[in-house]
């Protein structure tokens, strides 16, 4: 997810706004501090212009 964030290049705050969420949210899930929900993944991969079960896969 970091690495399609900064293709965009966003900060982590802009993405979590595109998202509609809290501003907190992206760093918590990428530090991998927070379990997330299947819909603010969709939110996720929305944002990042992904299909859902990419954000999934281990990163390469």
């Amino acid at each position: 997810m970091v690495a399609l964030r900064h293709a965009k290049g966003w900060f982590q705050e802009a993405l979590a706004f595109e998202c509609g969420l809290h501003r907190t949210f992206v760093p918590h899930v990428e530090r991998q501090a927070r379990n997330i929900a299947l819909d603010n993944v969709e939110r996720l991969a929305v944002a990042l212009g992904v299909q859902t079960y990419e954000l999934l896969l281990a990163p390469a």
